[in-house]
C-alpha cells in the first residue's frame, strides 16, 4: 500500500507516492491516460552487464515501446520519456527506479553595471588583457544572436584545451556562428515539443515563424544575459540613445557556451534543463548561469527540483552555479532557487537612471522613469483619463480589448501595473487611440520603477505619485497632462538600492540557510539584444536594436556568473563554495551616500532578508582573506539533517550515501551566513550554537580577531575563540558562535527577525557574515 507524503506543490494537483522504495510524483488518484513527460531517476549501478549502454537498458527493460526523450548520465542518472501517469506509476515499481516526477514548466526571471561591481578599466581584474580567457561560462537561456559585437573573438587566444563541447547547427545557425568567444552552442527542445503535443498551456509544435530550431535566440533574453556575463567591449553602445557609452560584460575575455533550454512564449522544461546540465558538465564549463525559476511561485523540495539536482551534480564536480532569486518581491519568502549549493542572486539598482515626468494641468510635476525614444509630446497638454474609475479591473489594468476607443482616443491614459506586461499595456492604449500612457504602481510595487522602451509616450510612476495623478483626475472637471523625457542621468543617489521586485527571504524550505546569498546590478541593464524582436519583445514591435535595457534578477545573475569566472581564473584551485564565500564575505551593505542600503519598495533600510550578505564587490572578493569551504560530504550531512533519508538523498547525489548515526544539525553547514531559529514555544532564555570553519587564502602568517554586531535587545552573541591564528602549517581554524535569546525581552522587527553580523579582521581584510535571529512556530 502506498504511503502518502505532502510535497510543496499544490496538493490538489500533486502528491508524493512512495512505491517499492521509489518516489513518484504524479496526479492525485488520477486514472488520466493523457501522455505526458516524466523524468526517471535510476540507480545506475543496477544496469545488467549484458546491455552496452544505459539507453539500451532503459529502452529494452522498462517499457515497450518506450519513447525516450533524453538520457542522463553525468549530473543525474536516468531518462525522460513520454508516458501516461498510469504507466509511470507502473514503472516506479521497478527495483532500479529511485524517483519519478512529472516534467515541469519554468519561467525566465526576466554600460555601467560592471563598474558598479567595483571593476574599473585597466585596473584589478581587468588589468590583464587575457584575464578570464581560460574560463568557460555556460549560459542556460533562450540562445544567442551570435553576430553582435559583444561576441567578437578579435584578439582572443585559442579555445581552452579542456573544452569538449560542440557547435550544434540548425535553423539559421551554422558552424561559422561559433568562434573563439562563443566556443559552443546547443539547443534542447524535446521536453518542450513533448509538452506541446499534450493538452495544456503549450499547444502545437514550435512555431518556426517566431522561433529557430537551433541555438539562435528568437527572444532576446539569452543574448542579454550572455553578454552581461561575458560580452566583449562594444563602443558607442546604447538603446535608442539611452545609456550610451561602452557596453561590456563582467568577464569580457571569458568564453561562452550557450545552452538553449527556453523557448519564446513557452518557457523552459525540466527535462531539457537536466539534459543541458548533463551536457555542460561533460563539455567542460567552469560556471553555469541559470536565470530560470519555478513558474508557480512555489519552491519544491530539492529531490523534486531538477534545477537543484542538476546544480548539485555540477557543483560536486567543481562547477560554480549561479541562479536568479526570482522577481516576486517585495513579498517575504518570495526568493527561489534555494539549494545551499547554488549561489542565489537578488537584484539592486545602479547609479544610472532614465528620468521622465508627468506635468499636470495644475502645474505639479510627478517624477517617474521611461525609455521611450519616439516623437515627444513637446509640452502639449492632453486630456488625461483613468479607465479604472469604472471599477472594472480589466480596464484599470488596460488588458487586451478592455479600453473603449471613444473614451481614450486622443488622451493620455492611466493604467495600473500588474497582470500583463508593462509594454503590452502601452500597445493596448495605442490601439485604442490613446496618445500616451501613465503606468501607475500599486501598493505591492511601492516606489520601485523599471524603465521600458514603450511604443508610445509613457511615464512609469511609483505608488504615491500614481495615487496623486488619479486623485487629480477624479477631482478636476477637465484634467490635462503632458509627458517629458529627460534621457540618461548618471551619479544617482542612493545606489545601490534593493529592487522592489527582487525575491526576498526568509528561505521557505530551510530557514537555517539565508537566501538570497547576495545582490548584484539588475535594474535597467544595457546588454546585447536579438534582431528577431524589437526592444519590447512584442511581436508587433518592428524596431531593431543592437542593445536593450532590461530589469530583473535574470540580469543580476549573470553579473555574478561573470564575477565567478574572473575569480575562478584568478584562483583556479578554489571550490564553488570558496568562490561564493569570497563574494559574500566581502559584499557591500553601504550605498554611495555611505549609508545603509535601502529598500526600493519602502524607502526604509533593507535587511539580509532583502540583500543576503550584501551587494557584490568584486575587487574585494579577489582577496577575501578567509573563506568558508563546503565539501560534498558537508552537503550530504545537511540533507541528512533536514530529514532526508539515504534513498531520497541519492536522487540528488547520484551515489549511495549513509547518514551519520547522530543526526547532523542543518545550521552547522559551513555557510558564510548564520540563521538562528528559536521556537515561539520557548520561554525564558534559549541558546543556539553554530560551528564554522574558515580557510586562510591570504597572507600565510596572520591573526584575525572577531567583531560582533549584536542584533539588538533580547539577544546576545559570543564567539570562541575570539582570535584565529594561521601559519604555513595551519590553514584552517574553527570557531563556535553562541546566540542567546531571552524571549521576555526579544523584540523582532517588521520582517519578523533581527539582524547582526560576525566579522573577522586582520587589519587588512574584513570577513563579514550576516546573522539572522528569528522565532518560528513549533511543528
Amino acid at each position: 500500500m502506498a504511503t502518502f507524503l505532502s510535497s510543496s506543490l499544490p496538493l490538489q494537483f500533486l502528491l508524493l507516492f512512495i512505491l517499492s522504495g521509489s518516489i513518484l510524483l504524479t496526479q492525485s488518484l488520477s486514472t488520466d491516460q493523457t501522455l505526458k513527460t516524466f523524468i526517471f531517476r535510476i540507480d545506475s549501478q543496477s544496469k545488467p552487464s549484458i546491455f552496452p549502454t544505459h539507453y539500451h537498458w532503459y529502452s529494452s527493460e522498462f517499457a515497450t515501446p518506450l519513447q525516450i526523450l533524453h538520457t542522463y548520465d553525468t549530473v543525474f542518472h536516468g531518462f525522460s520519456a513520454i508516458l501516461s501517469p498510469q504507466q509511470a506509476a507502473s514503472l516506479s515499481d521497478h527495483p532500479a527506479v529511485l524517483a519519478v516526477f512529472e516534467d515541469k514548466r519554468r519561467e525566465l526571471h526576466t554600460t555601467r553595471s560592471p563598474q558598479f561591481l567595483g571593476l574599473r578599466n585597466q585596473r584589478g581584474l581587468w588589468s590583464d588583457s587575457n584575464y578570464g580567457s581560460d574560463v568557460i561560462i555556460g549560459v542556460f537561456d533562450t540562445g544567442i544572436w551570435p553576430e553582435r559585437r559583444s561576441f567578437s573573438d578579435l584578439n582572443i587566444g585559442p579555445v581552452p584545451s579542456k573544452w569538449k563541447g560542440v557547435c550544434q547547427t540548425g535553423v539559421k545557425f551554422s558552424q561559422n556562428n561559433c568562434n573563439k568567444k562563443i566556443i559552443g552552442a546547443r539547443f534542447f527542445s524535446k521536453g518542450h515539443e513533448a509538452a506541446a503535443r499534450s493538452p495544456g498551456p503549450i499547444s502545437g509544435s514550435l512555431n518556426d515563424t517566431v522561433e529557430f530550431m537551433s541555438p539562435r535566440d528568437a527572444d532576446g533574453h539569452g543574448t542579454h544575459t550572455a553578454s552581461t556575463a561575458a560580452g566583449r567591449y562594444a563602443f558607442r553602445a546604447s538603446m535608442a540613445g539611452y545609456a550610451s557609452g561602452i557596453a561590456k560584460g563582467v568577464a569580457p575575455k571569458s568564453r561562452l557556451a550557450v545552452y538553449k533550454v527556453c523557448w519564446k512564449n513557452s518557457g523552459c522544461f525540466d527535462s531539457d534543463i537536466l539534459a543541458a546540465f548533463d551536457a555542460a558538465v561533460n563539455d567542460g564549463v567552469d560556471v553555469i548561469s541559470i536565470s530560470i525559476g519555478g513558474g508557480d511561485g512555489i519552491s519544491s523540495p530539492y529531490y523534486l527540483d531538477p534545477i537543484a539536482i542538476g546544480s548539485y551534480g555540477a557543483v560536486s564536480r567543481g562547477v560554480f552555479v549561479s541562479s536568479s532569486a526570482g522577481n516576486d518581491g517585495p513579498n517575504g519568502m518570495s526568493v527561489t532557487n534555494l539549494a545551499p549549493w547554488v549561489t542565489t542572486v537578488g537584484a539592486g539598482t545602479i547609479d544610472r537612471n532614465f528620468p521622465a515626468e508627468v506635468v499636470l494641468g495644475d502645474g505639479r510635476r510627478l517624477s517617474g522613469v521611461s525609455l521611450y525614444a519616439g516623437a515627444p509630446l513637446s509640452g502639449k497638454m492632453y486630456p488625461v483619463v483613468y479607465p479604472g474609475k469604472s471599477g472594472v479591473l480589466s480596464t484599470s489594468l488596460c488588458m487586451e480589448n478592455s479600453l473603449d476607443p471613444s473614451l481614450v482616443k486622443g488622451k493620455i491614459v492611466i493604467c495600473d501595473r500588474g497582470s500583463s506586461a508593462r509594454v503590452a499595456k502601452g500597445l493596448v492604449v495605442k490601439k485604442a487611440g490613446g496618445v500616451g500612457m501613465i503606468l501607475a504602481n500599486g501598493i505591492s510595487n511601492g516606489e520601485g520603477l523599471v524603465g521600458d522602451a514603450h511604443l508610445l509616450p509613457t511615464c512609469a510612476l511609483g505608488s504615491d505619485e500614481g495615487d496623486a495623478v488619479k486623485a487629480y483626475v477624479s477631482s478636476g472637471a477637465n484634467p490635462t497632462a503632458t509627458l517629458n523625457f529627460k534621457g540618461t542621468i548618471l551619479g544617482i543617489k542612493p545606489a545601490p538600492v534593493v529592487a522592489s521586485f527582487s525575491g526576498r527571504g526568509p528561505n521557505g524550505l530551510n530557514p537555517e540557510i539565508l537566501k538570497p546569498d547576495l545582490i548584484a546590478p539588475g535594474v535597467n541593464i544595457l546588454a546585447a539584444w536579438t534582431d528577431a524582436v524589437g526592444p519590447t519583445g512584442l511581436d508587433s514591435d518592428p524596431r531593431k536594436t543592437e542593445f536593450n535595457i532590461l530589469s530583473g534578477t535574470s540580469m543580476a545573475c549573470p553579473h555574478v556568473s561573470g564575477a565567478a569566472g574572473l575569480l575562478k581564473s584568478a584562483h583556479p584551485d578554489w571550490s564553488p563554495a570558496m568562490i561564493r564565500s569570497a563574494m559574500m564575505t566581502t559584499a557591500n551593505i553601504i550605498d554611495n551616500r555611505n549609508q545603509p542600503m535601502t529598500d526600493e519598495s519602502t524607502g526604509k533600510a533593507s535587511t539580509p532578508y532583502d540583500f543576503g550578505a550584501g551587494h557584490v564587490s568584486l575587487d574585494r572578493a579577489m582577496d577575501p582573506g578567509l573563506v568558508y569551504d563546503i565539501t560534498n560530504d558537508d552537503y550530504v550531512n545537511f540533507l541528512c539533517g533536514i530529514g532526508y533519508g539515504p534513498k531520497i538523498i541519492q536522487v540528488i547525489t547520484r551515489t549511495p550515501v549513509k547518514c551519520p548515526v547522530r543526526k547532523p544539525l542543518p545550521e552547522n553547514l559551513n555557510y558564510p551566513s548564520i540563521a538562528a531559529l528559536f521556537s515561539t514555544a520557548s520561554k525564558g532564555v534559549s541558546r543556539k550554537m553554530f560551528i564554522r570553519t574558515v580557510t586562510n587564502v591570504g597572507q600565510t602568517n596572520a591573526v584575525y580577531r572577531v567583531n560582533i554586531e549584536n542584533p539588538g535587545k533580547g539577544v546576545t552573541v559570543s564567539v570562541k575563540p575570539a582570535s584565529l591564528s594561521f601559519s604555513a602549517g595551519v590553514k584552517k581554524r574553527s570557531f563556535v558562535v553562541t546566540v542567546t535569546a531571552d524571549s521576555k525581552n526579544l523584540v523582532l522587527g517588521d520582517s519578523g527577525a533581527v539582524f547582526g553580523a560576525i566579522s573577522w579582521s586582520d587589519g587588512k581584510h574584513v570577513v563579514r557574515s550576516p546573522l539572522v535571529v528569528t522565532q518560528l512556530e513549533p511543528l
